[in-house]
């Protein structure tokens, strides 16, 4: 069977109608480049070609699939060419989004009109590359260097209303067809081609400025960099910058960066899409009830407001709800000052926020989440009470970190209606949302669970039970090496500067400092008499608390804090306790390498990730990586533990844990892929 058009052209009034139809975004793939040089050929004749795209959005990118193959022609850059020099201007009539490929096919174009609200972007940089068909180079033209820097090598979307200020586009209309159609009755004249322009005059500082809040933003991504490089070509003439942008966004396409960031793409879309939801049908959520107001209660609550969801939150007496809902309202206030509300909208959500100290707040929420202390007891409480008066059929979730929801809903009526929703704090800003289903839990509530996810726009990722899920009990292996590092040889700030230099946000002990040792020290108590015997144990973290060494609100912790409270400043007390620990059990300290500190942490995530898919709690190894980037900071540009450990090599990875499973005998299992 012959492969159906992507791109066809009608003739009508003199106007020659281009219209790109390649399901779901439009993207520039092998048959739709054919078929659009094709049909620039097929325009011969008309006054005019207006260029639009069927369905949801005009072309916002290539193919990622075809990627790793080599390239087929007709190649976009040529294509692109193609529609700049064609005898019959085009005109792009688009909405939607127009990005990547999308956003170099319309700069080709003679003129350019969009429907209100149209984004507008060059996001290669998101995924390792450089734009390769003449983006870089037409950018700068278009729009100048200041924008075209913003847009290029940030991944920024910007609306057809502010490029429109700037001249990039000609008409903004409700019906960008419909404008098109009346501008090609009556041609003004051409303008001269993009390609052909000059960059407009700029601040040279500019480009070394951003290069410098690049290079500290980026934390080692080169992508970022790269496109500025690429910007800067465009000050050579068209003919000699372009074919350069070309060529290297095609090595860029092999580098392991873009193979990294391009795992992580397909990863994150695959977590969205369980086979254990395949089929089942999600309820309707639109209004829930949030238990606790503390602040991972508030974030779920501002969370769910800024969703346009209704929300009852219910706090243990009048006084603690009025002090919950000063808390959701400064979360609110706090998303206008950052511009990711409008003052109406604060005002609308205002209206579906309600709080108070009684459980009959919940009567008629669709769906009623727990926020309370880590307790089975405290916890089983919450849902006895919300089972009297809520439906029977309403969804029932407990945020807990790292207790088992089995044990949580024992006593509950309709445990097929049970799940957990694990955010992560702060609830209202962090994208990961762990999806945990018990043995019980049906299709259709876990289904239930994505599509909150989806409406929250948080990043799902479904977790089967164990002690920390996917994200915790990773992290609990994570600090048990980095603890043993310290007891070998280490010191917190040599430990936490290897882990940035990798491109961690941030090292162990200083995570553990902001987001405070109290809740893990909690965890550790109660894993204690199951903990086995012959498990090495380095008990400094719990030294430090019972010192109220808490971390960085109470002014110390790993690490000591000055007036600001906020710069981690190496501890004295702290070094002296590691020292007199090794002391105490007759340890030789050694020094580390940075490489050796990073290695040894990360194949200790990869082995516990590995472990983890084994046992079936993670369907699969990118969820464990989309688990770490959006929920831990791990590198997107490194691709998560387990690219990265495939990226080294799995061999590589197994030497590593093997040396640390006998640097500290008997306190690793390793997984039966080594």
């Amino acid at each position: 069977m012959a492969q159906a058009e992507t791109v066809t052209v009608q003739h009508a009034g003199g106007i020659a109608w281009v219209t790109i139809d390649n399901p779901p975004v439009n993207a520039t793939s092998n048959a739709v480049r054919a078929d659009l040089a094709r049909a620039v050929s097929q325009v011969a004749g008309a006054r005019a070609a207006i260029l639009r795209c069927a369905g949801r959005t005009f072309v916002s990118g290539g193919d990622m699939t075809e990627f790793d193959a080599p390239p087929v022609e007709p190649h976009l850059p040529d294509v692109v060419q193609m529609i700049e020099d064609s005898e019959v201007p085009f005109i792009a009539a688009m909405h939607g989004n127009v990005l990547g490929g999308g956003f170099e096919i319309a700069m080709a174009c003679a003129w350019r009109i969009a429907a209100p609200g149209t984004g507008f972007g060059l996001p290669e940089v998101n995924v390792g590359l450089i734009p390769g068909a003449g983006g870089t180079q037409r950018l700068p033209r278009l729009v100048g260097m200041d924008k075209a820097i913003d847009i290029a090598c940030n991944g920024r979307i910007v609306k057809g209303e502010d490029l429109k200020a700037l001249g990039a586009i000609d008409i903004v209309a409700d019906d960008p067809e419909a404008a098109a159609r009346a501008l090609a009755e009556d041609l003004p004249a051409r303008p001269v081609p993009v390609s052909m322009r000059d960059v407009p005059p700029f601040d040279a500082d500019l480009v070394e400025a951003t290069r410098g809040a690049l290079v500290k933003k980026s934390r080692g991504q080169q992508s970022p960099l790269e496109n500025l490089a690429a910007l800067q070509w465009a000050l050579e003439p068209f003919e000699i910058g372009q074919p350069r942008e070309r060529e290297r966004h095609l090595e860029l396409r092999h580098s392991a960066e873009s193979r990294a960031l391009r795992h992580a793409f397909f990863a994150e879309r695959n977590a969205t899409r369980p086979a254990a939801i395949e089929g089942a049908t999600a309820r309707d959520v639109e209004r829930i009830a949030v238990v606790g107001g503390g602040m991972m209660g508030a974030g779920i609550a501002a969370s769910a407001l800024l969703a346009g969801l209704e929300v009852r939150l219910v706090e243990r007496d009048a006084e603690a709800a009025a002090a919950a809902e000063d808390r959701v309202g400064g979360l609110l206030d706090g998303a206008v000052e950052r511009g990711k509300m409008s003052p109406d909208a604060r005002s609308a959500a205002a209206e579906r926020f309600a709080a108070a100290g009684d459980y009959a707040v919940a009567a008629g929420a669709d769906l009623a989440i727990e926020a309370v202390f880590e307790d089975v007891a405290v916890k089983r409480a919450v849902f006895a009470s919300l089972s009297e008066v809520m439906d029977k059929d309403a969804i029932l979730a407990t945020n807990t970190s790292y207790l088992d929801p089995r044990d949580i809903f024992a006593e509950v009526p309709g445990p097929e209606r049970c799940l957990g929703l694990h955010f992560f704090s702060p609830a209202h800003v962090m994208k990961l949302l762990e999806v945990v289903k018990t043995p019980r839990t049906s299709p259709g509530t876990l289904a239930s669970g994505f599509a909150l996810a989806k409406r929250l726009r948080k990043v799902p990722v479904l977790s089967g039970i164990c002690d920390g899920f996917i994200g915790n009990r990773i992290l609990a292996a994570y600090r048990r090496a980095a603890d043993y590092l310290l007891a070998d040889g280490a010191l917190p700030y040599q430990v936490d500067a290897a882990m940035r230099a990798f491109g961690m946000p941030m090292g162990p002990y200083e995570a553990q400092d902001m987001a405070g040792l109290q809740i893990a020290w909690a965890n550790r108590k109660r894993q204690a008499a199951t903990r086995p015997a012959q498990e090495r144990y380095v008990p400094v973290a719990d030294w430090l608390c019972e010192r109220e060494r808490f971390g960085r609100r109470s002014g110390k912790g790993w690490y000591d804090y000055g007036a600001d409270g906020r710069t981690p400043q190496r501890s004295t007390e702290v070094e002296e306790l590691i020292l007199a620990y090794a002391r105490e059990q007759g340890i030789t300290r050694r020094d580390f390498t940075e490489s050796e500190i990073s290695e040894r942490l990360l194949a200790v995530m990869a082995n516990e990730g590995a472990r983890i898919v084994e046992e079936g709690i993670a369907e699969r190894a990118g969820d464990v990586d989309i688990v770490e980037i959006h929920g831990y900071g791990f590198p997107r540009w490194r691709g998560g533990p387990m690219h990265y450990a495939g990226e080294i090599g799995w061999e590589v990875t197994k030497r590593t844990m093997e040396l640390v499973a006998e640097e500290s005998p008997d306190s690793w299992t390793l997984a039966s892929r080594f």
